[in-house]
């Protein structure tokens, strides 16, 4: 029976795939084989030995202790693309509110309340103050071409945008979906120089932390509006605030409001809306969901955050899964213990991303407690995990 605990409210649509002669669920379980999770901070949290994955229902992972979990050989899974639809609607809406002056227009209807009987005349004499330009013709920078930013680049090229895009790690899967309509610029300097809207999407890390400061700033065209529905931490608060009050930038949208922020004139700040729809909350937890099954019943890694991603039919009635630091000659020492038990092996496929490795290995026979001590004892093996017996 697989142990599943959930730190957040899932959707049942997600949970309901989960076979109950299976699996337990449940808020509170002892010794969990995986932590189902969505916004909950897990930075602080004691996690215990039993755990073997954390599975985010959602794409940011900034909650949960990514470097921490990878030294103990805990996969961490995100669902990326499965809020991606949410999320481009709320950049297109972005789009437009950055430039018509929708917001500030509806705040100022809405001041006339208590003149009824000269509404109409008091709309058509102050109604120019809130004019702003159209979308189509200009262009958009796209900075991250992921799921989102490909959907993003696709849509408002369909709305007669001309769409520029930057991503230096383009996936094959991204690079296939996006219109051939969309440059792909071979800097970010291109991009920002080009640019009359600008939207951000990509990962929040150190090496992207306040991307968006006064140095990219001054390489934007003057007036240029930028949205930021990715990450608060992407733009620096404080060359944000500069730049709006100095013009270099008209407007900034956020879906991370801030004290800093949430009162200047020239920026609209979003209550971090931009998964929540019904549909990108059961997207999100149908794909945790598979992603956890297909893990802790066959070992099969997709859409890990901290190991690479590692697939192998099963024929064999025994599997081994050893999770290692990416150093030399691992496969061999592993493999080695393996032909002193006298374990035949079946298949293997070994893959590596960054620090760390995973393996999967097909076996005919079980392994026994003294070859699964031997594996976990050589140096730079994080975990081993058995499946079948």
């Amino acid at each position: 029976m697989f142990r599943i605990q959930t730190m957040n409210k899932i959707a049942v649509e997600g949970l309901n795939l989960f076979p109950r002669d299976k699996y337990e669920i449940a808020s509170e379980i002892l010794n969990p084989h995986t932590i189902l999770v969505r916004s909950a901070d897990l930075n602080n949290v004691e996690i215990p030995e039993s755990v073997n994955a954390i599975v985010r229902a959602g794409a940011g992972f900034n909650n949960i202790p990514v470097n921490r979990c990878s030294e103990r050989g805990i996969v961490v899974f995100n669902t990326p693309g499965a809020n991606a639809n949410a999320v481009k609607e709320l950049v297109l809406a972005s789009l437009f509110l950055s430039s018509r002056r929708i917001y500030e227009g509806i705040a100022w209807g809405r001041s006339l309340k208590n003149n009824s009987d000269s509404i109409s005349e008091c709309v058509e004499k102050n109604k120019s103050q809130f004019e702003g330009p159209e979308i189509r013709g200009k262009m958009l920078g796209v900075v991250g071409l992921g799921a989102i930013g490909v959907m993003v680049a696709n849509d408002a090229a369909s709305l007669g945008m001309n769409v520029i895009g930057f991503d230096p790690y383009i996936s094959v899967d991204s690079a296939w979906n996006l219109s051939r309509t969309v440059v792909h610029a071979e800097t970010l300097e291109e991009v920002l120089s080009k640019s009359d809207y600008i939207t951000i999407h990509v990962p929040y890390s150190e090496t992207t932390k306040n991307m968006f400061n006064a140095d990219k700033i001054r390489l934007m065209k003057k007036g240029a509006r930028l949205i930021n529905i990715a990450r608060g931490g992407l733009a620096k608060e404080a060359d944000i605030a500069q730049a709006l009050n100095s013009g270099a930038l008209s407007v900034y949208v956020t879906d991370f409001p801030t004290g800093e922020l949430i009162s200047h004139d020239k920026v609209i700040c979003i209550p971090h809306l931009g998964a929540s729809t019904p549909e990108a909350e059961v997207n999100c937890a149908l794909m945790a969901a598979r992603q956890t099954m297909d893990f802790l019943e066959t070992g099969n890694i997709k859409n890990s955050v901290n190991f690479p991603r590692c697939r192998l039919d099963r024929h064999s009635p025994f599997r081994l899964l050893v999770a290692n630091r990416n150093i030399p000659n691992m496969v061999g020492q592993i493999t080695t213990v393996l032909a002193g038990a006298d374990i035949n092996i079946t298949d293997l496929i070994n893959h590596h991303s960054g620090e760390y490795a995973y393996n999967i290995i097909d076996t005919e026979q079980q392994l026994s407690d003294d070859c699964i001590s031997k594996l976990k004892n050589i140096n730079g093996v994080v975990r081993v995990r058995t499946i079948g017996g």
